[in-house]
This record gives C-alpha cells, structure tokens and sequence, in this order.
C-alpha cells in the first residue's frame, strides 16, 4: 500500500513536506493506526498520537484523504490508495501529525463542562427521571478528539473566539441536564457574535463524528434557549 504523510519538525525542517512510504502485504482488514505502527517500525522518526486503539481515548485524529477521522477506526480497505495523512486542520503543528491541542481545550474549559448547583448537595443522590436522563443521550459521549472542531471553517477563521463544536455540544449537555442549575450564567456566557452565533450550519462536524453525534443539532437548541431566556 502506498502512503504519502505529512511531515515537519520545526527543529529541523524550514517547512512541511510529504514523504511517500510502500508498505508491503498490508491486510486491507486492519485499521489506519496499524499501518502507521508499521511505517514508524520502519521509519522511528514519525510522529503521531495514539493509546486505546478502540475508538475511545480519541487522540489518534487526523487528516485522513481530506477527511478528519480517528486512525483506530478506519479501515484500510475504505480508503483509495494514495492515502495521505495529514493533522488536522485548524491547529498548530507540534511535529508531523501531532498538533497543539490548546486552543481546543481552552474552549471546552471555558463552557464550564461540569454541574453547577446552587442548592444544598443531598445527602444520597441527585435524582433524575428516566425522561429527563434520556435528554442527555447524544451528548455526554463525546471523546474529545477535536475532529469536529477542526473540521469547521467558522473555527478555522475565529480559532480564538469561536467555541466550536466540541465546547458547544458540551456546553448544551449541561443545559439539557435537569440537575444543573447554572442555565442563565452558561447563556449569558455564550451570547454575543462569536462563541456560539459564529455556527452557519454547514455540518461538517456531524459529517466526521466518530461517535456519529450531532453537534449542529445541539447548537441549535441552545440558540432555541436562548431566545427562550430572553421573552
């Protein structure tokens, strides 16, 4: 199988280039992320995240043909040959395929991804219904591999302003949740022209989910809660 990768190492390139590599005797059944293991087998100087191997820690995302996606997911035999790998866009370069994940997290943090309650914590529990926990399916299983975010031009063009996909499917997580409390201060947060109305809707971040969630839709609703805080 033939590969062409990007490559850069700002301690020693002046700038980026794609190197070509033909892997022999490849089962077409294996996974991206295998082929990668045995270029860098051969090649140690490769740089790429990954851990799990499962679809779960998310940190293998990259480019993969012109589409972001998880490398420990993607088959080989779903993809024509040249492959060629790149980082995600949008993002700064450590080296190769990793990028700087900063920006990404400094959004997520930022939409507060955790339950604030203002009332006395209970003593067991706090209670939900099944109906108000079947709001939070589709949102909570998010694994923050930047795929989304990095595939939306808004990002792109406000890196440091616009939340993106990730942060604002988290942000309308816990705004669906009936046990937090924090509803007007998370609206309050996100209003103005660029951290949630920056979204046009284009809907690549639901194109390369690897968990198949739909981040437009949440932003939607928030946008519906919004104009409903505000009457």
């Amino acid at each position: 199988m033939h590969f062409r990768i990007y490559r850069f190492n700002p301690e020693t390139d002046r700038e980026p280039y794609m190197q070509e590599y033909t892997i022999d005797d490849l089962d077409p059944s294996l996974m991206l992320r295998d082929a990668l293991l045995h270029i860098k087998a051969q090649d140690e100087t490769l740089s790429f995240r990954h851990s799990c191997g499962e679809g779960v820690c998310g940190s293998d995302g990259m480019n993969i043909n012109g589409r972001n996606g998880l490398a420990c997911v993607t088959s080989l035999s779903s993809l024509s040959e040249p492959i060629e790998i790149r980082p995600m866009p949008g993002l700064p370069v450590v080296r190769d395929l990793v990028v700087d994940m900063s920006q990404f997290f400094h959004h997520y943090r930022a939409v507060k991804p955790y339950l604030i309650v203002h009332d006395p914590v209970p003593e067991v529990e706090f209670r939900q219904t099944p109906e108000e926990r079947d709001k939070l399916d589709g949102l909570y299983e998010c694994i923050l591999c930047g795929c989304c975010t990095t595939s939306c031009p808004s990002f792109w063009w406000n890196p440091d302003r616009f939340r993106g996909p990730a942060a604002l499917l988290q942000a309308y997580r816990f705004l669906a949740d009936s046990r937090d409390q924090a509803t007007e201060q998370r609206l309050n947060e996100l209003d103005g022209p660029y951290r949630l109305f920056r979204c046009h809707t284009i809907m690549s971040c639901v194109d390369v989910c690897p968990k198949g969630l739909n981040p437009t839709r949440a932003i939607h609703n928030i946008k519906k809660l919004m104009v409903k805080n505000s009457i």
